[in-house]
């Protein structure tokens, strides 16, 4: 076990995936299911956000946006504001996931200015950062998520309202997963970088996720490392194996 205070994280990533006949049986499961111990934040498309928020209502697991905008209002079709989620009740949303780098070619400084609105309007953000497989290759893993990081450091003003998860995007859906072994290196190594780069307290306190092909068989094994403190889950977070990694740490 992790030994640290920080309270496990788990998030679980739907994509464009669900039907509220989908979903009425995911909050079913999920809200029946032993999730005290940690905290849990779940990102439906934005369809039926408020359809999860209140079915999740009481509950103690919660509902975040899988993006947003980076201006309160206006001419901008098909994206939502960190007002607008708010406006719904909810308080968490998903900025700078690989997919929204590398399919619709969010930048660095797109991502930061995001996260700089989102916790600026009072959300809660998910940051998360990662390397392709020909940067991993190329040994460039650090130099990746440093920059993606360095991004946009200097526009958070409060840490605790942010939990950073490291996604190799090589590992997400492919069904490959870094090790534990490689997987804790690259947090350690971010968490060295945030001591000196943000301050030794954020770096102690802020809870660093990791994504990428997480299961109910590997979970476990990642769960001990001592700077892995939970997970971002895609396509399982849909099935019922999701609260099994909820509860990784307690196995």
């Amino acid at each position: 076990m992790a030994g640290n205070n920080r309270k496990f994280f788990v998030g679980g990533n739907w994509k464009m995936n669900g039907s509220k006949d989908s979903i009425n049986e995911i909050c079913g499961w999920l809200t029946a299911g032993d999730t005290a111990d940690t905290d849990v934040v779940v990102g439906p498309p934005t369809a039926y956000l408020g359809y999860v928020q209140e079915k999740l209502a009481g509950s103690g697991v919660y509902a975040a946006a899988q993006n947003c905008y980076k201006v309160p209002k206006g001419a901008f079709t098909g994206e939502i504001s960190p007002a607008m989620i708010k406006d719904i009740g909810c308080e968490w949303v998903i900025l700078g996931h690989s997919e929204r780098r590398n399919v619709f070619g969010e930048t660095d400084e797109l991502i930061a200015e995001k996260i700089e609105h989102a916790l600026g309007e009072g959300l809660k953000v998910i940051a998360c950062i990662g390397e392709k497989l020909e940067e991993r290759e190329a040994g460039k893993t650090e130099e990746v998520v440093f920059r993606q990081t360095k991004a946009f450091k200097d526009k958070v003003k409060d840490w605790s309202k942010v939990v950073l998860a490291y996604e190799p995007v090589w590992a997400i859906g492919t069904g490959k997963v870094a090790t534990p072994q490689q997987a804790q290196e690259v947090h350690a190594r971010l968490r060295t970088w945030l001591s000196e780069n943000v301050s030794p307290a954020v770096a102690k306190s802020l809870r660093i996720i990791y994504g990428g092909s997480v299961s109910a068989s590997n979970c476990n094994d990642l769960a001990t490392q001592g700077d892995i403190d939970g997970f971002l889950v895609g396509g399982t977070s849909l099935k019922p194996d999701f609260v099994e990694i909820i509860n990784a740490r307690k196995a």
